[in-house]
């Protein structure tokens, strides 16, 4: 009875990732919004979790998890979606490359991860004649970037969880 009950529990902590990012998505919170600056959490997990465990996310639930986000959003529809996959593509070239994994080579990796991914997300908006705040949606990235460390804490005691 313990090793079903153990293997549920490791079973669940591999499905988080995914249950949390279709979460995120239907929710409309892929944002943290404090009164000062918001956080897109959205960008994190899909970047630790591909340069980690890739089989756990895969690219067809981070593309229906953008088109989720899009919709939910309002925003035209494959903006997030491709956003998300920028994230995901750097992270697995980031993932073939890197010979040690640290906190400080995932956090330095994640800088052109993000530049690349507000650039598309940024040109889609504007070609896309969608009015928004693009001062904010930098400070937005800055917030995401220094916030990093944060969830790549939370996200390794998961990931420790599953291997348990």
């Amino acid at each position: 009875m313990a090793h079903i009950y153990k293997k549920v529990k490791i079973k669940f902590f591999e499905l988080l990732p995914l249950l949390l990012l279709f979460f995120i998505s239907l929710n409309g919170n892929s944002i943290i919004n404090l009164k000062l600056f918001s956080i897109n959490i959205h960008y994190i997990l899909v970047y630790y979790w591909i340069l980690r465990k890739p089989e756990i996310l895969g690219y067809i639930p981070i593309f229906l998890s953008g088109i989720i986000s899009d919709v939910v959003f309002g925003l035209p529809i494959g903006t997030n979606a491709l956003s998300l996959l920028i994230i995901a593509s750097v992270a697995t070239y980031v993932r073939t490359v890197t010979v040690r994994i640290t906190l400080v080579n995932d956090w330095i990796s994640f800088i052109p991860a993000l530049l690349v991914a507000n650039f598309i997300y940024f040109i889609v908006l504007y070609y896309s004649n969608y009015s928004t705040d693009y001062l904010n949606l930098f400070k937005d990235a800055v917030f995401t970037f220094v916030f990093y460390p944060v969830l790549w804490s939370i996200f390794s005691i998961i990931l420790r969880l599953t291997k348990v």
